[in-house]
């Protein structure tokens, strides 16, 4: 009789392939375990958010190390910088839409080179071939709930000063107000862009002499509704939600909000791409996405992190599926052709 070929499996073999199979990670892990990455955050809670949501999982996962800095409120000319001089003082940042489209334009982004299947569940907006968004932030209108007792409806409602009667604020920016006026005014969401930018002007005519503050910092706009100065206020849903956790009488009105997002991106020219690709991947996975959610009122890209979220808590975040349907996505590409000229318009009609 021919004698097998085949290898004769021995409890021994069967022991011996399975500790290899265990031992893999770990050597891939041991691998990495003298690289590290520098990722550049907005700070403050972001930065905790982010430390339980992504750093500490990734190092656990990979060995590989991330050490956080703040980076600028706006980051553009840092990333021009690095990439110009070749000085990578850090290897992943976050960005917002609008950022990325004119760091495309400079050609200043590396490409992420993203699984299609790893990102399905990501919403389509947040997915691009140089940035990957991992949460929604939105403008919304919240008011105070002792003096204003019958809910608004929506962005009508702050121009009904005889039904609503009470103090008023704005954002002093062309961007989401002049948005606002027009879905007051009756556009519908879907309708908005390109903005009608007379008829958003000669709507906010009708109550400029009725804004009681035009406020310019997300840290003013907080203080405004928690210390019970205005009665109705236009602004970033986590700001109001800090100070309804503070413990403000407010409520927050998702319909007609405008949402956009931030995420990750690499600079160009990174000798630490590849690596930073990894971590952005990383950032996708929904559980990962669920954790900076206790700690931060913004909401995950990818959906399936309510699968982790507790309602309570999905409430009050702009992608939860009923706050999300309310609103729509701002249109970075218009305030990017036009954010000039406008601001210059606003900051002229509001002299007059």
């Amino acid at each position: 009789m021919t004698k097998s070929l085949l290898p004769v499996l021995t409890r021994r073999t069967l022991l011996a392939s399975g500790a290899a199979a265990l031992a893999t990670p770990m050597l891939m892990r041991r691998a990495h375990a003298e690289q590290s990455l520098v990722v550049a955050d907005p700070g403050g809670p972001f930065t905790e958010g982010y430390r339980k949501a992504f750093y500490e999982p990734f190092t656990a996962a990979t060995g590989i190390a991330i050490n956080s800095v703040a980076r600028d409120a706006e980051p553009t000319a840092q990333f021009k910088s690095i990439v110009d001089t070749k000085s990578y003082i850090w290897d992943v940042c976050t960005i917002t839409l609008s950022a990325r489209l004119i760091l495309e334009e400079q050609g200043l982004l590396e490409p992420l080179n993203l699984d299609a299947t790893k990102v399905s569940d990501v919403m389509p907006e947040a997915v691009h071939p140089n940035m990957l968004g991992t949460d929604v932030y939105s403008t919304v209108l919240a008011y105070n709930t002792d003096t204003i007792t019958e809910a608004p409806e929506g962005w009508a409602a702050f121009w009904d000063f005889d039904k609503l009667p009470g103090r008023r604020s704005l954002r002093k920016n062309p961007i989401d107000t002049l948005e606002i006026a027009l879905m007051a005014d009756g556009v519908a969401p879907k309708d908005l862009y390109p903005l009608d930018v007379d008829r958003a002007f000669r709507k906010l005519d009708e109550i400029k002499d009725k804004i009681d503050v035009w406020w310019t910092g997300g840290a003013q706009s907080t203080q405004l509704l928690e210390s019970g100065e205005v009665d109705m206020i236009a602004g970033w849903n986590a700001r109001f939600q800090a100070a309804i956790d503070g413990g403000a009488p407010a409520k927050i009105v998702w319909n007609g909000g405008l949402y956009s997002i931030e995420g990750w991106g690499v600079p160009k020219g990174n000798p630490k791409a590849d690596l930073a690709r990894q971590f952005v991947a990383f950032c996708g996975q929904a559980e990962m996405q669920a954790k900076f959610t206790d700690d931060l009122a913004y909401g995950p890209t990818n959906l399936r992190a309510y699968d982790h979220i507790e309602a309570d808590r999905a409430a009050i975040l702009p992608t939860s599926p009923k706050n999300l349907e309310l609103m729509s996505l701002a249109s970075e590409p218009f305030w990017k052709a036009n954010r000039a000229a406008l601001t210059e318009r606003f900051n002229g009609w509001l002299l007059d």
